[in-house]
C-alpha cells in the first residue's frame, strides 16, 4: 500500500459523490421535491459529510482521528442524554459522563491502553456512576435513570471509541491501521444506503415495520450482501484474504442492521424521529452513527483477536 493508492481511493471517493449529487439534482429537475428524492439528498449530503471526516482523519493523523471522533461522541452523547429521561438530581452523573468518563475513555485510547481501554467503561464507569447518582439521596426511578445513563455512556463514549482504536493494534505485516478505519466505515455507510437503494427498487415485505417503516427483507438482504462484496473489493487496503473480507463486512453489516434496528426502538419509545439536527435534513450526529455504533466493536474484536493475536 503507497500514497498513490490512498489518493486513487479518495479520488474515487469524490467522482461517486460528484456522481450522486448531479443525478439527484437532475432527479430533482424532472421530478420535483418527491419525499424519496428529499430522503436521497438527505443521504447523499450526509456521505458527504462522513467522506470530510474520513479526509480530516487521514489528514490529521493518529492524534487528530481520535480527537476528531472524541468530538463525535460528544455530539452523540449530548443528543443521547438530551432525549431521555433526567432530573435534577443527575447533576453529577451528568458531569460525570461528560468531564471525566468520556475525556478519559478516549486518553486512554491515545495511550494505547488496550486492557484499560476495553474494561474502563464496562466495569470502573458503570460502577461509579450508580454511586454518583445514589449520593443525591433521590430514589425516585433510580434504577431507570442509572441505567439510561450507563446505556448512553456505552452507546455514545464506548461503541464509537473503538473506531479510532483500530489505529492502536498491531498487526503482523501490515501497518496502514488508517486504512481498516476507512473500509469500516466504508462498507458500513455504504449498507447503509444500499439498503434504502434496494428497498426503494424492490422491496415490500416489511421486517419490523412497527420500529422501521423503510426497512425491508430484500432491502436489507441486498444491501447486506451488497456492501460485503464492496468489502471484499477492498481487500487490498486491508490484512485479509477477498473471502475474509467479505467475511467481516458482512458480519459487520448485520450488526450496523441490527445496531440501527435498537437505536430505531429507543427512538420509537421517546417519540421522536431523530436524534437531532446536527446534519441538515438527516438528524443528528447518532443517527449517522446508529450503525457504526454496535458494528465498530465487532470489527475492532474480530481483527484484534484474528490478525493482531489478540493484542
Amino acid at each position: 500500500m503507497n500514497e498513490h493508492t490512498v489518493l486513487w481511493l479518495f479520488v474515487t471517493m469524490l467522482a461517486i459523490l460528484c456522481t450522486a449529487s448531479v443525478t439527484t439534482r437532475l432527479l430533482f429537475a424532472r421530478y420535483g421535491a418527491t419525499s424519496t428524492l428529499l430522503n436521497l439528498r438527505a443521504r447523499v449530503h450526509a456521505w458527504w459529510v462522513m467522506s470530510a471526516v474520513l479526509a480530516a482523519a487521514f489528514a490529521l493523523g493518529r492524534g487528530g482521528t481520535i480527537v476528531l471522533f472524541w468530538l463525535v461522541s460528544f455530539f452523540a452523547l449530548r443528543e443521547f442524554l438530551s432525549l431521555l429521561y433526567s432530573r435534577r438530581s443527575d447533576y453529577r452523573v451528568l458531569v460525570l459522563c461528560y468531564y471525566f468518563v468520556l475525556p478519559l475513555q478516549y486518553l486512554l485510547v491515545f495511550w494505547g491502553s488496550s486492557s484499560l481501554f476495553l474494561t474502563f467503561i464496562p466495569v470502573y464507569a458503570f460502577l461509579f456512576m450508580p454511586i454518583a447518582a445514589s449520593l443525591s439521596g433521590d430514589s425516585r426511578y433510580f434504577l431507570s435513570r442509572a441505567a439510561t445513563a450507563q446505556w448512553a455512556v456505552m452507546i455514545a463514549v464506548y461503541c464509537i471509541s473503538h473506531i479510532p482504536a483500530l489505529l492502536n493494534l498491531r498487526i503482523p505485516g501490515y501497518s496502514h491501521n488508517i486504512l481498516l478505519l476507512l473500509f469500516l466505515v466504508a462498507v458500513v455507510q455504504a449498507s447503509d444506503v444500499l439498503q434504502y437503494v434496494w428497498g426503494k427498487l424492490f422491496g415490500k415485505r416489511k421486517i419490523l415495520p412497527m420500529l422501521s417503516p423503510s426497512k425491508t427483507v430484500i432491502g436489507t438482504v441486498g444491501g447486506v450482501c451488497s456492501a460485503a462484496l464492496l468489502g471484499g473489493a477492498l481487500y487490498a487496503i486491508t490484512p485479509f484474504r477477498p473471502a475474509e473480507a467479505i467475511a467481516i463486512a458482512f458480519l459487520t453489516c448485520v450488526m450496523g442492521f441490527l445496531g440501527g434496528l435498537v437505536m430505531s426502538a429507543i427512538k420509537r419509545d421517546r417519540g421522536v424521529k431523530d436524534w437531532g439536527h446536527l446534519i441538515e435534513g438527516h438528524g443528528g450526529m447518532l443517527d449517522r452513527m446508529d450503525s457504526l455504533c454496535f458494528a465498530a466493536p465487532v470489527f475492532f474484536h474480530c481483527v484484534q483477536y484474528f490478525w493482531a493475536g489478540g493484542a
